[in-house]
């Protein structure tokens, strides 16, 4: 087992960043335009579709709609809509609707797909380290969560577990963003002591389990 310092040393350890990242959260989270709506920079967006996702997740989880059905009736409506407007605008000889042909441009879409793709590389890459036990703290950690979410998975259906995480991903980065200095003191401290506790448990517990001999290979 590896053999770990006082508890004192942590104490006067650096303060670093959260996560040991280096980089600002506007960085960490592509920068452009998908770092403006989770940091609220664009504010008509971020506000729109959090409008937007808490509309859904009414219609969808509280009113019990049906997606096939809530589909076809936004088709009708927007159908009956459009033909109104054109017709009226027709009918009292006015300059037709300009309706745009596109939602998304496609340097917006290619960033979406960009970030969705480099954020998918990394956290299977930290996975994969957390899983080979480099970091025993962090890796006992991850198990600890996933228990937890596993649990508290029980009490939600999957539809509340997505909208809580949008939720999360339009709040907290922005909550961090802005009170970057309190959060990484107090996640700081709490780091600090989970590692004083694995320290202890390393030390009464996993150091004292028996191990057999290490035989040596014999050179030939």
């Amino acid at each position: 087992m590896p053999i770990y310092s006082s508890d004192s040393d942590n104490e006067t350890m650096p303060q670093t960043k959260l996560f040991g990242r280096q980089r600002s959260i506007r960085s960490v989270l592509g920068g452009g335009q998908v770092a403006d709506v989770l940091l609220w920079e664009n504010k008509k967006v971020s506000a729109a579709l959090s409008v937007g996702m808490t509309v859904l997740w009414l219609l969808f989880e509280v009113a019990e709609y049906n997606f096939v059905t809530l589909f076809c009736h936004i088709s009708i409506a927007a159908m009956l809509i459009i033909f109104i407007w054109f017709t009226t605008a027709d009918f009292f000889n006015w300059n037709p609707p300009q309706i745009p042909g596109s939602i998304l441009d496609k340097s917006t879409f290619n960033e979406l797909a960009f970030t969705f793709h480099e954020r998918s590389n990394q956290a299977l890459s930290k996975f994969i380290d957390i899983a080979r036990g480099k970091e025993p703290a962090l890796f006992f950690m991850a198990i600890f969560f996933l228990l937890m979410l596993s649990v508290i998975g029980n009490y939600f259906t999957f539809l509340n577990f997505l909208y809580i995480c949008f939720v999360c991903l339009q709040t907290l980065p922005f909550l961090h963003n802005k009170f970057e200095d309190e959060v990484e003191m107090y996640a700081g401290k709490l780091i600090r002591q989970v590692k004083k506790m694995f320290r202890r448990f390393d030390s009464s517990v996993l150091n004292k389990i028996p191990r057999g001999p290490v035989k040596e290979k014999k050179l030939r």
